[in-house]
């Protein structure tokens, strides 16, 4: 096969004509259907950055091992927070040393005079008719039936966790609030069952002392911060001891004082809900899950 030259040198192409002599309507050749000259076709396309030459080489570093949730231990359990301690609970501390001297007094001192504190201290209609805020303050200094009564031992693991939650001075105005009210309760229906007739007058002068009142509305105020689990088997045991003694009818006043105080302190749920829900926002409480 021949190959014909044009003007100019073998397998050079051929000059281009001049605009005057190209027409119009020709379309531009397609660089595609001309393959000898490919250099210039790939000039826009970025390269590849390349490591550099001396790339520091280190040990290989293992994976942290991640313990799985299942394997990790959980919170250890510490007993010692259910009692009072000088710096954590300093109310229910220093209110259980007064508690335990006074019951030494009571268990060691002669009878009668430990009657006579007593009966100075009650919260009977006479003693709250003459000095009210006295005898308010200094019954609440005596356990009835001794150190180890259940309301002795209610009153050192119920006020100590209700302190854990709401701090010293709330849980002494809960304390306050359902020894005062039950008493009142319990005692101006006396005075005035006497004042018509339906009661002799010795029933002005009935003992009438100890921390039990404030212990129910203890009670009742933890049971609503507590988890329902173990909210509602409190109330429902604390609840049934309570009715089992009023059926009894062993001291009719004194346990319906002990119901009245339950109820105040199931009564107080918004309050202590709410401060404890302000203690929280403030930071972890220490000895509370």
């Amino acid at each position: 096969m021949e190959r014909t030259e044009t003007d100019g040198t073998a397998g050079s192409p051929a000059p281009a004509p001049s605009d005057s002599s190209v027409p119009q309507d020709v379309p531009p050749p397609r660089y595609d259907a001309c393959l000898q000259d490919v250099s210039g076709l790939l000039d826009g396309m970025p390269r590849q950055r390349e490591a550099p030459a001396t790339m520091p080489v280190g040990p290989p570093v293992a994976p942290l091992a991640v313990e799985p949730p299942e394997a990790r231990p959980g919170p250890r359990p510490r007993p010692w927070r259910l009692l009072p301690t000088p710096t954590g609970t300093p109310f229910t501390f220093g209110y259980g040393v007064v508690l335990a001297v006074t019951s030494l007094v009571t268990e060691y001192a002669d009878p009668a005079v430990v009657h006579d504190l007593h009966q100075a201290s009650s919260t009977d209609v006479a003693h709250l008719v003459q000095t009210p805020a006295l005898v308010l303050l200094t019954s609440a200094l005596w356990i009835a039936g001794g150190i180890l009564s259940p309301f002795a031992i209610g009153f050192l693991l119920v006020l100590t966790a209700l302190e854990r939650r709401i701090g010293g001075l709330r849980t002494a105005g809960v304390f306050l609030l359902g020894h005062v009210l039950a008493t009142l309760a319990t005692e101006v229906p006396i005075g005035l069952a006497v004042l018509i007739g339906h009661l002799p007058d010795s029933s002005l002068h009935r003992l009438d002392y100890g921390v039990s009142f404030g212990v129910a509305a203890g009670v009742g105020a933890l049971a609503g911060l507590l988890t329902p689990w173990l909210r509602w088997p409190l109330l429902a045991v604390f609840g049934a001891m309570l009715l089992r003694s009023l059926l009894a009818f062993t001291d009719p006043m004194t346990d319906w004082g002990h119901l009245t105080a339950f109820a105040i302190g199931i009564g107080t749920w918004p309050v202590v809900r709410g401060w404890y829900r302000a203690r929280l926002a403030a930071g972890p409480l220490p000895g509370v899950a």
